[in-house]
C-alpha cells in the first residue's frame, strides 16, 4: 500500500487589519462641557470685549448678552438633535452635507477649521503679564508662544483623557478668578469709590443708559463671545453615550457662558470711569483688577487670562484636528489625515498639521509687523465664520427633520420655528457686521471662501471623494 503524505494544512486566512479609531467612552459629559467652555475662552473673551461692549451697549451689555443667549440655546439644541442622528466628529460637515448638499457640507467643514485655527490669540503677552513684564521683546514672544504651542500639541497627541484633565485643571482656576473679581466688582461699584459708574436703570435695558446703546453692534460682539461652545461635538466619538452627552454638554456650556459673561460684564464695567476703561481697553480686565486690588490683584487676573488663552490654544489644536480627521475619512481631504495612532488613539497626522499651521503664522506675525494687520483682519472674522456655520447647521436640522414639522404643534415650534428663528437672527447679525466691516476684512472673508472652493474642487476631481455623490437624507416620519 502506497503511503501518501497528509495534505498540508491550509494557510490561515489573511484577516484585514482593523483601522485604528479614536478612543471610545474616554471622557464624560462634565469634561466635554469644559472642552466646549475652553474653546470659547471666557476670561480672554471678556478681556477683549469688556470695554467695547460697555461703549457700544452704553452699559446695557448684560441684557444684550442675555438676548443673544436665547438663539444660541436654540442653535445648541439643533446641534443636539443632529448628533442624536449621527454622532460623527465631522459634525456639521456631515450633517449639512447629508441633509442639504455635500458641496455645502464641505464648505461648512472648511469654515469650521478656519474659524478655530484663526481664532488663536498670540500667547506671549498674556503669559508675560502674569510676571508684570512688558511684552515688547520679539524673541521672548516667539519663544514663549512656540513653547506653549508645542506643549499643548504634545498634550493633544498624547490623548483625549490627558487633554480633558488639563482643561479641567485650568478651568477651575480661570473661572474662580473671573467670578471672584466679578462679584467683587458688584460690591465695589455701589461703594461709591472715585471714578466708578453708578448703576442705573440703563444697565438693565437693551438700549443702555439714556437709550444711547447700539443694539446691533452689541449683538455682533455678543455672537463673538459665545462662539466655540460647539466644541463639545467634535470629540463626540470619544465621549460616553456619544449620541446624547455631547448635546447635553453643549446646552450646559451655553448656560454657563451666559452666567459668566453677564456676571463679568455687569460686575466689572463700572469699576473705573468710561474714559479710563476705554483708554485701557486692550488690557481691561487686568486694569480693572488692579484698580480694585493693586498690583497683586492685577497679576492674579493676568493669570486667569493666561490660563484662558492657553486652554483655548489647546482646543484650537484638538478640535480642528478631529474635524479634519472626520473630513479626511470621507476623502475630501488627503486620506493620511484620517489616520489614528494606535498607541495614543488620536489623529496624530491631523494634530501635527494643525499645530504647524498655528505655529508658523504665529512666528511670522511676531516677526513681520507689516503683516500683522492682515492677520488681524482674518482673526477678526472668526466670530462671523462661526455665525455662518451655526446658521447652516440650524438649517440642516430643519431640513433633516422636515417630515416631523407637521406632526404636531410642538414639533412645528421645536423643529421648525425655533431653528429657523435662530438662523434668521444670526443672519441679521452677519448682515449688520458686513455692512460696517472694513474692506480688508471683507476681502479676507472672500479669501477664506475662495480657498475653500479651491479645496473643494481638489477633493471632487483629484481625490475623487464619493462624499459628493451621497444622496440627501431625512428623518423618517413618526408613526
Amino acid at each position: 500500500m502506497t503511503h501518501r503524505p497528509a495534505p498540508a494544512s491550509p494557510r490561515p486566512a489573511q484577516v484585514p487589519a482593523i483601522p485604528a479609531r479614536l478612543e471610545p467612552d474616554a471622557i464624560g459629559v462634565t469634561q466635554d462641557t469644559v472642552i466646549g467652555l475652553a474653546s470659547s475662552a471666557p476670561a480672554a473673551t471678556v478681556g477683549l470685549t469688556l470695554a467695547a461692549l460697555a461703549a457700544t451697549a452704553a452699559y446695557g451689555g448684560g441684557p444684550v448678552i442675555l438676548l443673544c443667549a436665547a438663539p444660541m440655546l436654540v442653535i445648541a439644541n439643533a446641534y443636539r438633535r443632529l448628533n442624536l442622528w449621527n454622532a460623527n466628529c465631522g459634525a456639521s460637515f456631515e450633517w449639512v452635507g447629508r441633509a442639504i448638499n455635500p458641496y455645502l457640507g464641505f464648505l461648512t467643514g472648511w469654515l469650521m477649521i478656519a474659524a478655530y485655527i484663526t481664532g488663536v490669540v498670540v500667547l506671549a503677552p498674556s503669559v508675560l503679564a502674569v510676571a508684570g513684564a512688558n511684552a515688547t521683546s520679539t524673541a521672548a514672544n516667539i519663544a514663549i508662544s512656540t513653547a506653549i504651542l508645542l506643549i499643548m500639541l504634545i498634550i493633544a497627541v498624547a490623548g483625549i483623557k490627558l487633554t480633558a484633565r488639563t482643561q479641567v485643571a485650568m478651568a477651575i482656576a480661570e473661572y474662580a478668578i473671573l467670578i471672584g473679581f466679578a462679584i467683587a466688582g458688584l460690591a465695589w461699584v455701589p461703594g461709591r469709590h472715585p471714578g466708578t459708574v453708578p448703576v442705573t436703570r440703563g444697565w438693565f435695558s437693551l438700549h443702555g443708559i439714556g437709550g444711547k446703546g447700539d443694539l446691533a453692534a452689541g449683538l455682533v460682539a455678543s455672537v463673538y463671545i459665545f462662539s466655540g461652545w460647539d466644541g463639545t461635538f467634535y470629540v463626540n466619538e470619544e465621549v460616553r453615550q456619544r449620541r446624547v452627552n455631547p448635546g447635553r454638554a453643549a446646552v450646559i456650556a451655553v448656560g454657563i457662558l451666559t452666567v459668566l459673561y453677564v456676571l463679568s460684564q455687569v460686575g466689572l464695567q463700572g469699576v473705573v470711569s468710561p474714559a479710563r476703561l476705554q483708554a485701557n481697553s486692550t488690557s481691561a480686565l487686568v486694569y480693572v483688577a488692579g484698580a480694585m486690588g493693586g498690583g497683586a490683584a492685577a497679576k492674579v487676573m493676568a493669570l486667569s487670562l493666561a490660563l484662558s488663552v492657553i486652554a483655548a490654544t489647546g482646543t484650537s489644536i484638538v478640535l480642528p484636528a478631529r474635524i479634519i480627521y472626520g473630513m479626511a475619512a470621507r476623502r475630501v481631504l488627503p486620506p493620511f489625515l484620517g489616520t489614528v495612532n494606535r498607541r495614543f488613539a488620536t489623529p496624530v497626522p491631523a494634530s501635527l498639521a494643525v499645530g504647524a499651521v498655528i505655529i508658523g503664522p504665529t512666528i511670522v506675525y511676531l516677526l513681520a509687523t507689516s503683516l500683522q494687520s492682515a492677520f488681524n483682519d482674518v482673526v477678526n472674522l472668526s466670530g462671523q465664520m462661526f455665525a455662518v456655520f451655526y446658521i447652516l447647521t440650524a438649517l440642516a436640522a430643519v431640513t433633516y427633520y422636515r417630515h416631523r414639522i407637521l406632526a404636531s404643534a410642538w414639533d412645528a415650534v421645536l423643529v421648525g420655528v425655533f431653528p429657523l428663528g435662530g438662523a434668521a437672527f444670526l443672519g441679521w447679525i452677519l448682515y449688520k457686521y458686513l455692512q460696517t466691516a472694513a474692506a480688508p476684512q471683507l476681502w479676507s472673508f472672500a479669501g477664506v471662501i475662495g480657498a475653500g472652493l479651491i479645496m473643494m474642487v481638489i477633493a471632487r476631481f483629484a481625490l475623487r471623494s464619493s462624499f459628493f455623490q451621497i444622496p440627501r437624507e431625512s428623518a423618517p416620519r413618526e408613526p
